[in-house]
This record gives structure tokens, sequence and C-alpha cells, in this order.
């Protein structure tokens, strides 16, 4: 007697009293459950169900023998919980892109977790912008990192290769210096476009959701001054030298603030992304990351 699933059929049966619902909870088809039965029952020389109208019960032999085959399926998962416990002590090292800033991707509790679920993973952080980390995990210099994208959109059909899961949405919103009210009121695109822009390079996410809404219109923002760093642009902007895209929560800040001028009515809609390649999903490190991920972020979307 061998048959692991045979004895896991003769309790399920013997709990549930009914070949159906037993099926139905081992994920079994009827005939394959009552043939396993019919096996088990022959190879143990012994009859261990009877029939009545309400499905099968027990005999005196299946009511002695049912403790037993009980206490061989605890056993069993106690063994293989111990096996798999033998390969949950993930080593090696974790190679993360991070973007922006620390509090808004919440790299601080993502990291936390990771290192209570996993203390013998190293972690090393590199950071980049959007686009940057996305070729730096295409190529594997990275192993997972932060992205941003249009909602739904993720990295796009240039990178096949890469699977994404979005953790929260927010919009952008253009924010002007202090008192240019009035040079904003328009709030078209052709009229902002016109004006003086700090923008990004082209790897950026600023870049890739100001462009994609202006190409389409065959517009291109008046660039006066090239900046990488969200800091750096609202230093030129609180300084008079242009607009420039600001995350919600921080452009609302910066009025509050700073007396920035938001602009009305303007808003691009982006999703905060986590990316990896694709192939690489079932990878101890990365499954760990994924799974903490979750936590860290709440099931926010």
């Amino acid at each position: 007697m061998h048959d692991l699933q045979a004895l896991r059929a003769f309790v399920t049966v013997a709990r549930e009293g009914s070949v159906s619902r037993a099926a139905a909870r081992l994920h079994l088809t009827q005939p394959a459950v009552s043939l396993k039965l019919k096996h088990f029952q022959e190879e143990l020389g012994l009859t261990l169900f009877r029939r009545r109208p309400q499905g099968l019960a027990l005999t005196d032999d299946g009511q002695a023998l049912l403790p037993a085959a009980e206490r061989a399926l605890a056993a069993m998962a106690a063994f293989e919980q111990s096996a798999r416990a033998l390969h949950g002590t993930l080593h090696g090292r974790l190679r993360i892109g991070t973007i922006v800033d620390p509090e808004f991707i919440r790299l601080g509790a993502f990291l936390h977790r990771l290192v209570e679920s996993a203390p013998q993973l190293e972690t090393e952080l590199q950071h980049g912008m959007s686009g940057s980390v996305l070729e730096w995990i295409r190529r594997e210099e990275l192993d997972v990192g932060f992205f941003l994208a249009p909602p739904g959109e993720g990295p796009g059909p240039e990178a096949p290769e890469i699977d994404y899961r979005e953790l929260t949405h927010f919009d952008y919103h253009v924010v002007a210096p202090p008192g240019w009210g009035s040079r904003v009121a328009a709030s078209n695109w052709a009229s902002l476009a016109a004006l003086p822009w700090i923008v990004t390079p082209t790897l950026s996410a600023h870049y890739r959701l100001l462009h994609g809404v202006l190409g389409p219109l065959g517009l291109t923002p008046n660039g006066v001054a090239q900046v990488d760093q969200e800091a750096c642009m609202l230093d030129l902007v609180r300084a008079g030298v242009g607009l420039s895209l600001a995350r919600d929560a921080l452009a609302m800040a910066e009025r509050q603030e700073r007396g920035l001028t938001v602009v009305e009515g303007v808003r691009l809609p982006c999703a905060l992304c986590f990316v990896w390649r694709r192939e690489r999903s079932e990878e101890p490190a990365i499954a760990a990351a994924l799974e903490v991920l979750e936590s860290a972020w709440g099931g926010q979307r």
C-alpha cells in the first residue's frame, strides 16, 4: 500500500459521507475517487464502506482504520512541511531599482518586510529614472524595480519580456511659478506647450507622459532647461524658470507652502508599477519580493 492519493480519498470520503463531495474537495472526478477506493479496499482485503440512502457510511473495519489513516496523512503533511522549510531560507542578492523618493514608493516598508521574511537575502539598491530602471532590468543588471507608466500600460509592447504589477494610481499636475495664474489660465495644451518648460530626458516618466499627450496634437514643449530629478525641477519652477509636472501630493503641497500655481483642469493619470523579467517570476528571491510587496502596499490600487 503506497498510494497516498488513495489514503486521502478514503479519509475524505469518510469525512464527507459522499463520493461526489469528496471528489469536489480533492479536485478529482467522481469515477477517479471511486476507482481509488476500490483499489484501496482490494489491496487491504477489507470492506471499508457500506451504502445507505444518504450516501456512504464506514463499516466497523473502516471506523477502526480511520484514526490511523488520519495520523498517517498528518505525519506526511508534517514531513512535507519540514522538507519545504529546508528550501525556505533564501540566500543571495536581490538588485532593486528605485525611483523618485523612498517615501512615495514605500521603500522602507518594502525592505523591512523583505528582511523579515528572508533575513539571509542581501539587497542592493540602484536609483535612477523610471526608464533607466526598466532598461537595467531588461539587460539583467537589476532583478526588480519600480516604474511609472499610464494606468494599464506597464512597460508597453516594446518590452514584452517584462511583467509588472500596478501598486497605486495617482495624477501628475502641471505646476507653474508663483504669480503665473494668468499665463496658464487658458489650460489648453497648445498654449501651455508654448510657455517655457523644464523638460526631462527621454528615459523619464515625465517625458513619456508629456509627449504622450502632446505628440498626437503635433506639439512639443518649449524646453528651456533639462533636469533629471524632481527636486531640481521644483526648484526651477519656484525660481520662475518655467512649467513642470509634479505628482498630485507634491503639487498640492507646493501650492500651499510655496505658492506655486497648479494649472486647473489638466491632469496626467499615472500608475506606480513594480517590474521584473517574466521568465524569472518563479526565482525564489523575486517571488519573495512579490509576496512582501502586497503587504507593503496593503492591496491598494
